[in-house]
C-alpha cells in the first residue's frame, strides 16, 4: 500500500468504495477527514429548536431526524479513519453563523438544511435525504390554504426566507409580517396577532407537536413550493462529501430494504405516531426516488467476496 494510504487510512476505504479502482487516489490537501482523524470528533452545528429535524432532549442532548443522519456519517467516518469518531453538537442561536462555522473549520457538518442557491455558493450540499415544502399553519376551519384567501390577511413568515418570497409572489395583496424565526411567528399566531404562518411544513408540524398546540391545521394538502433537504459541508472537499453522500444513501437504502433498526430510528421522527405521521410506504417512495440518482447499495454475500 502506498505511504499516503498508510498515513491516511480513509484513502484506502475510499478506494474500496469507488468503482473498482485498484490504485489509491492521489494525496489530497488537508481537509475535513484529516482534521477528524486527529481530533476524533465530528462537529455538528445548527439550530436547536427545529423538531422533528433537530432539537435538544431533557438532558440537553441533540435529537431528531438530522441527528439520525449525522450519526450515520460519524459511523462511516469511524470505519474510514480506523478510529472512534464522536458526534458533538454545537447549537447556533443565529442561523447565519452556520456557513461561518463550516467555512472557518470550526464545524464539519450541518444536517436538515433546505437547499437555496445563495448558500450553495459558499458551501456544498450533500445528497438529499428528505423533500420539504411550504404550507400554511392557521386556525382550523378559518382558511383552506388557497392563495386567494390570503389577500388582506396578516401572514407571518421568517424574514428573508423562501416563505416570504413565495408569499409575496403568490399573493401580493397579503400583509406580510416578518419574524426572526419560525418559533416567534408561531407564537404570534397563537396570540392572535397574525392570521397564519407560512413555513416549512415539517418544522411547523414539529412545533405544534412540541408545544401541544390545538385547533391548528396545516394547509393546503399539497405544498406551495417543494425543495430538497440535505446536509451541508465545507466547500471543495470532495473526499469528505463523497463519504457523507454514501452514509446518507446507505441510510435510505436500509430503510427501503426494511432494515428494522434503521426503520425504527427514522420512524421515531417522521413515521407513524410522529409529528409528521408519515406512512412507512410513503417514506420508502421518497427515499427510493432520492436514491435514483446513485448506485444502489446492497449487502454483498460473504461467499461473493472470496
Amino acid at each position: 500500500m502506498p505511504v499516503s494510504a498508510r498515513r491516511r487510512p480513509w484513502l484506502a476505504l475510499l478506494t474500496l468504495l469507488s468503482l473498482g479502482l485498484t490504485t489509491a487516489p492521489p494525496v489530497l490537501a488537508e481537509g475535513v477527514l484529516d482534521r477528524v482523524a486527529r481530533s476524533g470528533v465530528l462537529q455538528l452545528v445548527g439550530p436547536a429548536d427545529q423538531p422533528p429535524l433537530l432539537s435538544l432532549d431533557a438532558q440537553g442532548q441533540p435529537q431528531g431526524f438530522a441527528v439520525v443522519v449525522a450519526s450515520r456519517v460519524a459511523a462511516l467516518l469511524s470505519q474510514a479513519l480506523g478510529r472512534p469518531v464522536q458526534l458533538r453538537f454545537q447549537p447556533l442561536a443565529d442561523p447565519a453563523e452556520l456557513g461561518q462555522r463550516l467555512g472557518e473549520g470550526k464545524a464539519e457538518l450541518a444536517c436538515g438544511v433546505a437547499f437555496n442557491w445563495a448558500r450553495d455558493m459558499t458551501l456544498d450540499y450533500s445528497l438529499p435525504f428528505a423533500i420539504g415544502g411550504l404550507r400554511l399553519l392557521a386556525p382550523a376551519g378559518r382558511l383552506n390554504g388557497d392563495p386567494a384567501q390570503l389577500a388582506g390577511r396578516r401572514i407571518a413568515v421568517v424574514r428573508d426566507s423562501l416563505a416570504e418570497t413565495e408569499l409575496r409572489g403568490m399573493q401580493p395583496a397579503a400583509v406580510v409580517v416578518p419574524f426572526s424565526d419560525l418559533q416567534a411567528a408561531v407564537a404570534a399566531l397563537t396570540a392572535g396577532r397574525v392570521d397564519g404562518v407560512i413555513g416549512d411544513s415539517a418544522l411547523l408540524a414539529g412545533l405544534v407537536r412540541q408545544r401541544n398546540l390545538g385547533g391548528l391545521a396545516l394547509l393546503p394538502d399539497s405544498f406551495y413550493e417543494r425543495y430538497p433537504v440535505a446536509c451541508v459541508v465545507p466547500q471543495n472537499d470532495s473526499a469528505y462529501r463523497d463519504l457523507v453522500n454514501r452514509a446518507i444513501a446507505q441510510l435510505m437504502q436500509d430503510y427501503v430494504d426494511g432494515e428494522p433498526q434503521t426503520m425504527a430510528a427514522v420512524d421515531r421522527w417522521i413515521g407513524p405516531g410522529s409529528a409528521l405521521n408519515l406512512n412507512p410506504e410513503r417514506i420508502r417512495l421518497v427515499f427510493d426516488a432520492l436514491l435514483m440518482s446513485v448506485e444502489a447499495l446492497r449487502p454483498v454475500p460473504a461467499q461473493a467476496t472470496r
